[in-house]
């Protein structure tokens, strides 16, 4: 099988439960195909770059993927189908990295940060 990281933008107008709801919908879909889904990184309501379909925000999730090329197949076609994703890339990898990613780590970071700060 093959080694997929995915990443998912969905509407801004779900709630952050709904998205999770859409990472368990597509863990479900990629277990059916016969793959696994290694992690789901759920990075939260975050500013586009540029408005994609009136939208200027984006609720963000990254999943590590090891499922056959039919799986991820049929993730996709769903995907394109349904009202509340904007947008979505499927990246083909050599091997799965399932520490913190950065857009996670950088936040627990800045909270250390603010936790360590001196309250006056």
């Amino acid at each position: 099988m093959a080694l997929y990281e995915h990443v998912v933008i969905s509407r801004q107008d779900i709630s952050p439960q709904q998205a999770e709801a859409l990472n368990d919908t597509l863990k479900a879909l990629i277990e059916q195909g016969g793959g696994t889904v290694a992690k789901i990184e759920y990075w939260g309501l975050r500013n586009l770059t540029y408005r994609i379909k009136k939208n200027r925000k984006g609720h963000y999730s990254l999943l590590a993927i090891d499922a056959p090329a039919d799986a991820v197949k049929e993730m996709e076609r769903q995907l394109s189908i349904n009202e509340d994703v904007l947008r979505y890339l499927t990246v083909r990898v050599e091997e799965l990295d399932l520490e913190l990613s950065p857009i996670l780590a950088r936040r627990d970071r800045d909270r250390e940060r603010r936790d360590d700060a001196p309250q006056f």
